[in-house]
């Protein structure tokens, strides 16, 4: 099961990439369920709310503010079982979901290719911290502790991004 927000690029990618390999997704958004943002994700967020499932902490008629997102991206800490960070500036919004994936107790994968970036300072904060390293050597082994469906799904998805 793929848990995810609903934006351009990483989110577009894992939500598609797990429909084509056969698995669940769950998108979580940051605006009332009848608004769609980016505008240009309505026709996925319209098919996951047919085939697959849509949630959001706003209710219809709320304003979508800045305090929104990281409100969303606590949500998919709390609806997960690991977080996968694929890409995130110093300042992105993913890094609270980070934080909060932590403070839970969840796993925290850092894909190599982020953990190793030396203009990100924030990386080494969350590995001090207990997030893992993840990379194509060590994907099985570390993806062997959840759940076996989640592990395959996950692989599938890596694969596909």
């Amino acid at each position: 099961m793929v848990v995810s927000g609903l934006a351009e690029g990483i989110d577009t990618a894992a939500h598609t990439s797990a429909l084509e390999a056969g698995g669940e997704t769950i998108a979580v958004i940051g605006t009332p369920l009848d608004k769609y943002y980016p505008a240009g994700n309505k026709d996925l967020q319209v098919r996951l709310a047919q085939e697959q499932l849509v949630v959001s902490q706003s209710p219809i008629g709320t304003p979508t503010t800045r305090k929104s997102f990281p409100i969303r991206n606590r949500t998919m800490a709390l609806l997960s079982d690991a977080t996968v960070i694929v890409e995130a500036g110093e300042k992105s919004g993913t890094l609270h979901q980070g934080w909060e994936a932590l403070r839970l107790g969840r796993t925290l994968f850092l894909m190599e290719s982020v953990a190793n970036d030396p203009t990100l300072s924030w990386p080494r904060e969350m590995i001090k911290y207990g997030a893992l390293v993840l990379t194509r050597d060590n994907l099985s082994e570390e993806l062997a502790d959840l759940p076996s469906m989640v592990s395959r799904k996950a692989e599938a998805v890596l694969d596909l991004i």
